[in-house]
């Protein structure tokens, strides 16, 4: 019983390392609208903060062009200062209608910048791997001294959980040279 609790738990908290990073360098532009850009970024609907993506529809009519066509036109001007105010590098063009987001082409330097940036966040989330990693250990350690489990299976879920280690560590790198490629790419 606490031999599967363990395992789940490294498991579950490895997996959440490896989502937090993926939702990190998706907000990391690539010369390419995404949607993911505007993650994060609320504005005041009636006195409440509210995603822009729940009020608005955002689309992706042209490989460099976010457009978002607010539902009630009276948001157009809270959505736009919202935008200009979260510093995603990016100047909206409002028509009254829709507004959208242009997204300029990157320079070889700005490109590069964006690859440490991704890596930066690449090695953060290992780090957390690691430590989720040391914690489960740790906590084998302690249930072998209490009775919980016995040798052979301390050294068995030791194993295991390294494996789910190296198996989280080894999505992250892959998640990381994907965006790369991605940002890279002319």
């Amino acid at each position: 019983m606490i031999y599967e609790q363990i395992k789940k738990q490294a498991q579950d908290e490895m997996a959440k390392a490896v989502d937090s990073f993926e939702n990190r360098i998706a907000t990391i532009k690539a010369g390419r609208a995404t949607e993911a850009v505007l993650d994060g970024i609320t504005f005041s609907y009636y006195g409440t903060e509210t995603p822009i993506n729940q009020a608005a529809t955002v689309s992706v009519p042209e490989a460099r062009l976010l457009m978002i066509k607010p539902w009630d036109k009276s948001n157009i001007g809270p959505i736009e200062k919202a935008i200009l105010k979260s510093n995603i590098g990016i100047t909206p063009q409002n028509d009254g209608e829709v507004i959208r987001l242009p997204f300029p082409q990157l320079t070889e330097e700005r490109r590069k910048e964006y690859t440490k940036q991704v890596d930066t966040y690449a090695e953060d989330a290992k780090i957390v791997i690691r430590n989720k990693r040391r914690e489960a250990m740790d906590e084998v350690k302690k249930s072998e001294k209490s009775g919980d489990v016995t040798e052979d299976d301390r050294y068995t879920l030791e194993d295991e959980i390294q494996k789910i280690a190296d198996k989280n560590i080894e999505e992250v790198e892959a998640l990381a040279n994907k965006k790369n490629k991605e940002l890279m790419s002319v």
